[in-house]
């Protein structure tokens, strides 16, 4: 059956033509030396990449085979794009990566390399004494560098995964000490340096377990990718993503570069992390990272650098310009953030086509990015190039940017059609750039090997992948609902409160005299009752104090301490590397948070207003709450987003100040949505979602009603009773609130009527049900406190009692949270009365006119005798 495969014919048959038409050298070279006078890759290493450049080119055509009859999902291949290998090959294994969908055979490469790491180190292992503490893991430490003065200082040649021996001419870069040659003097002894590549080469090199066998594992995590196979070591047949957490490579599903803004943030935690000191690191209160259990720990090297890539036409999208003007920014200000950017530029977005020299103009023009360009078809440049700006970001732990120039092969993707916008000419002379093709014609110009014996490895890694496409192509899918849900959002409610328990305990017991010191020698619970922007800020600083690597940053919250000063003195108490202001602008701020909570930090950070997070509302639906869904667990980005929100402030805004809609936020999967009306509410939410984040990974959003954050009264002037005591540590278990669990008040007999509401509408109801009190109304007020997941247990338990509901909700009567409870009901069976009173589907209006469109005391009172009356 597999012996008629030949899809796409076009660019299997050029291919072989070209190879079949080259002249054999005048004499073969050994694959030891260089592979060209002057070139930092010897023959073997660049044989090793044109073998994973060919894997990655043979999964492309197996996933059109696949495709043919209905058993692959997903095409968009990198052909053309294949000189990303020699990239990857001039980074680290332990370089965390976010890849761009057409990264097979960077892929590959990494594979390879922590493979032939792992053989190292084991080998290693069994014959050597254990390394010094505080070494950085094999493969960390370069194995060799490139002949002086063919690459800039600083390139180096990572985890033996490139095959041959190192010239004897080969110098070691003169890049900033590791870890292990601050601690080891041999390390920095050339002759050391050279015993430990010759030695550690032979077991780990491509070539020394043949050929295609050092990609078969990379092959196959792409192929059950392709057919949606349960087994897909990442996604788990989610998704067909690039992904692995023992290959530093993060997950991103991003076609248009929403996973920049993560890059980012990735590369200011890794500085800001490689910055604290150790016993930070040793006392972090139960931060996870990756896949691993217990206390806070960095999941890569400290001189470890991101790398993020990306296709030309991303960068005309905002969260890539976002990213860009981020990086720059703090460059600018003097933060270090070591991001390699690689933008992989093939001249086109699925049809429409970049400008000539629009994406270099662009990129070059990025203030506080170092520019890098190298042409993708060729080799030997690549990874010179690619070297030297890893060498750079690493040395300076300052953001740049590679510009590959790549070509498009076999169009976007499955049916695409690309005669109907690229001439014939246009797509002949594209295949005439063919990087494998190119890859091959050096390694026969330089007599490396014949086209005959290259064609035989492209055939022999046909047969094996599409061998590997049979096998994967007979393992389950994911089979129910809950199979592809498991991932999604883990809650583990006992855990959450065993983790506020022992923060408690912390608090009273060893941390108690730094808790007092933190809060200038008087704790919150001594301070008499507070407001809730009040309450919130205890908490906060309770928070800092039980999680050494939490941070708090957004617009204006640390100097000013927030517009309304909710983070007010933190800054001095904690330092400005914990509390920290950022530039304007919301994606950013999320996207800092998606990277910091990646590499190990428990982020707080502040979006103003809620009106404003609908600018970066996908960095949490498409990137923070797909993580754990798309790599099964294996990474994660706890956050918890504090929010000013929702309507009724007359005297300040307008809708951007008063927005009232929540309904983008509910609609997320997985996402924590809390909303604390109460002081005496507002610190243990806050409290259970950090566990949450620490613990699950959870990603919070908690919305922080604008209009109560300085409220006092609740019945009349000057009574005092929206003001609460915060609570002492001891008190801190007895009033844990669980997510999805409601607060419910009962005003009278609470037999006659329930009242669901949650925010402003809470105080609201109160004053409402006491008025009907006077009346000989026994009503029932619940807080829902979090709408999502929504307390639906409390919600049919409360209506029950009673068998008439009344759902007061100020957001919208359209999308608004009142649909949500309705739902629940109705699923529920539930039989009684029910009504709503709810805001108009309208912006709020500036000032006393915002009172015709939002809910009032008064229309709560009406509603509640309208259904009464029934």
């Amino acid at each position: 059956m597999l012996s008629h495969v030949t899809t796409p014919q076009d660019l299997d048959d050029r291919f072989r033509e070209t190879l079949a038409a080259l002249p054999a050298a005048v004499r073969r070279r050994d694959p030891a030396d260089p592979v060209s006078d002057d070139a930092p890759l010897t023959g073997a290493q660049v044989l090793d990449l044109f073998d994973a450049q060919v894997t990655s080119r043979q999964l492309d055509l197996a996933g059109r085979w696949l495709r043919g009859f209905g058993e692959g999902f997903y095409t968009i291949g990198s052909a053309g794009h294949e000189g990303n290998a020699a990239v990857a090959a001039a980074l680290r294994p332990t370089d965390p990566a976010l890849l761009h969908y057409r990264s097979g055979a960077f892929y590959c490469v990494r594979a390879a390399q922590a493979a032939a790491d792992s053989a190292a180190t084991v080998g290693s292992a069994a014959t050597a004494d254990p390394k010094p503490s505080g070494s950085v893991p094999s493969g960390s430490v370069p194995s060799g560098s490139v002949p002086s003065g063919s690459v800039p200082s600083g390139s180096v040649l990572t985890g033996s995964v490139l095959s041959g021996s190192v010239p004897a001419d080969f110098e070691r870069s003169e890049s900033r000490p590791t870890d292990r040659e601050a601690t080891d003097p041999e390390a920095t002894d050339p002759e050391s340096t050279g015993r430990e590549a010759t030695e550690r080469d032979p077991a780990g090199s491509a070539s020394a377990v043949g050929g295609f066998a050092a990609y078969e594992d990379a092959a196959r995590d792409v192929l059950r990718g392709m057919v949606a196979s349960s087994q897909e070591p990442i996604a788990g047949g989610r998704h067909k993503v690039f992904g692995r957490a023992d290959l530093a490579i993060v997950p991103t599903t991003s076609t248009i570069a929403s996973h920049l803004p993560r890059a980012v943030g990735m590369g200011l935690a890794v500085e800001r992390l490689r910055r604290l000191d150790s016993v930070g690191r040793r006392t972090g209160a139960g931060v996870r990272v990756g896949g691993g259990a217990g206390p806070a720990s960095v999941p890569w090297p400290p001189d470890a650098i991101v790398v993020c890539s990306f296709g030309d036409a991303s960068v005309n999208h905002a969260t890539a310009t976002a990213a860009f003007n981020t990086a720059g920014w703090y460059d600018h200000a003097g933060l270090r953030i070591p991001v390699l950017f690689v933008c992989e530029d093939n001249g086109l977005g699925i049809s429409v086509r970049s400008p000539e020299g629009w994406v270099e103009a662009t990129l070059r023009a990025k203030p506080g990015i170092r520019y890098f360009s190298a042409d993708g078809a060729d080799p030997v440049q690549t990874y010179a190039v690619a070297a030297e700006a890893a060498a750079w970001v690493r040395r300076n732990r300052r953001p740049a940017v590679l510009h590959l120039r790549t070509v498009r092969l076999m169009g976007h993707a499955g049916a695409d059609a690309e005669s109907a916008y690229r001439s014939t000419a246009e797509l002949a002379e594209e295949l005439d750039r063919d990087p494998v093709a190119a890859t091959a014609r050096l390694l026969v110009d330089a007599g490396v090997a014949t086209g005959e014996e290259l064609l035989a490895r492209y055939d022999e890694t046909g047969w094996q992948v599409r061998r590997l496409a049979e096998e994967v192509l007979g393992e389950p899918k994911l089979g129910s609902a809950a199979d592809v849900v498991s991932a999604l959002a883990p809650r583990r409610p006992v855990r959450v409160a065993r983790a506020v328990a022992d923060a408690a305990a912390r608090a009273s017991g060893p941390g108690a005299g730094a808790r007092v010191e933190a809060f200038g020698g008087k704790p919150p619970e001594l301070a008499g009752p507070m407001s809730l922007a009040q309450s919130i800020n205890a908490a906060l600083a309770d928070g800092m104090l039980d999680h050494p690597q939490m941070a708090i940053f957004g617009e204006d919250v640390a100097a000013k301490g927030g517009v309304y000063g909710v983070t007010k003195g933190l800054r001095d108490r904690f330092g400005a590397a914990r509390v920290f202001d950022t530039l304007l602008d919301e994606t950013s701020v999320l996207g800092l948070g998606l990277g910091a909570g990646l590499a190990g930090m428990l982020p707080v950070p502040e979006i103003q207003y809620l009106a404003y997070l609908h600018n970066a509302e996908d960095q949490l639906r498409g990137e923070a709450a797909t993580m754990q869904f798309f790599s099964r667990g294996a990474f994660r980005n706890p956050m918890v987003v504090r929010v000013a929100g929702l309507a009724y402030q007359e005297g300040f805004g307008g809708h951007f100040h008063n927005d009232n809609s929540v309904a983008v936020l509910r609609d997320v999967p997985g996402l924590v949505v809390a909303v604390p009306a109460r002081p005496d509410d507002a610190a243990p939410m806050l409290r259970t979602c950090l566990a949450s984040a620490a613990v699950d990974g959870s990603v919070c959003v908690f919305v922080e009603p604008i209009a109560l954050y300085h409220t006092r009264d609740l019945y009349a002037e000057g009574d005092g009773e929206w003001l609460a005591a915060y609570p002492e540590p001891g008190a801190w278990v007895s009033g844990h609130v669980p997510i999805g669990r409601a607060r419910v008040y009962r005003v009278g007999s609470a037999d006659d009527l329930t009242i669901i509401t949650f925010g402003n509408g809470v105080r609201m109801s109160l004053r409402a049900a006491a008025v009907l009190a006077e009346e000989g109304v026994g009503i029932r007020v619940v807080d829902l406190r979090w709408l999502a997941p929504l307390p639906v247990a409390d919600i049919i338990r409360e209506s029950s009692a009673t068998g008439r509901v009344l759902v007061v909700d100020e957001t919208r009567r359209s999308g608004g949270v009142g649909e949500g409870v309705i739902a629940a009901l109705v699923d529920a069976g539930y039989v009684g009365a029910a009504r709503r009173v709810a805001g108009v589907d309208s912006f709020v209006p500036l000032g006393p006119a915002a009172r015709h469109v939002l809910v009032s005391a008064e229309a709560i009172t009406d509603g509640a005798r309208t259904l009464l009356a029934r």
